[in-house]
């Protein structure tokens, strides 16, 4: 008894509701057909790094494609659009970022040479005809995501002494760095300059 080489499990079918899901049945896998789609479809679920930038579930992703027929499947090219939210690597300020990533994935056809040569995860499948474009997206999306976020260019970020953003502090501002060992000295000095005794004052010899 011969036994089926494919393992992968495939869905019987895709959801036609979703706006990730694409028909593309009227292109008739007829090489050289095309047509261009321009649709909003919601994030599913939050993409990217919680409290450093991300897309949070629900937010719109702006598709602009274009659909081509070509012999081993549909071709899919164009850009996605979404705008991600954070905070700056530096001043941690909130951030608010487009993201525009470009899209290019073929979706094989049941049967072609392309569908038996590669695995799924490879190169994704058209399923009835179908294709699911949220996962293409969605890991597109996620490279595309700066791993340190700025609010702008040239932020200098924070006072590493006091905490406060330097774009808020006075010219020249720093911090007088005592040498330890000068330490318990200052702090005597400072208690006398506030009308505190040193220890030890006012003791007749």
């Amino acid at each position: 008894m011969s036994e089926n080489p494919d393992r992968t499990p495939r869905p019987a079918q895709l959801d036609d509701r979703s706006p990730w899901v694409i028909d593309t049945r009227e292109l008739g896998r007829h090489a050289g057909l095309s047509r261009e789609l321009r649709r909003s479809a919601p994030v599913e679920t939050a993409l990217g790094v919680p409290g450093v930038l991300e897309i949070p579930a629900g937010t719109p992703v702006e598709l602009d494609l274009l659909l081509e027929s070509v012999v081993e499947g549909v071709l899919v090219s164009g850009t996605a659009r979404a705008a991600a939210t954070g905070e700056c690597s530096r001043c941690l300020d909130p951030v608010t970022e487009d993201v525009e990533v470009e899209l290019t994935e073929l979706f094989a056809y049941p049967g072609s040479a392309t569908e038996e040569t590669t695995d799924e995860d490879e190169i994704p499948r058209l399923v009835d005809d179908r294709v699911d474009l949220e996962p293409t997206v969605r890991d597109a999306v996620v490279l595309a995501l700066p791993l340190a976020p700025l609010c702008r260019e040239d932020c200098a970020g924070l006072c590493s002494e006091c905490g406060v953003k330097w774009a808020d502090l006075e010219p020249g501002h720093g911090h007088e760095k005592i040498d330890p060992r000068w330490a318990a000295l200052v702090d005597r000095i400072d208690e006398n300059a506030g009308g505190k005794p040193a220890h030890g004052s006012g003791e007749q010899a």
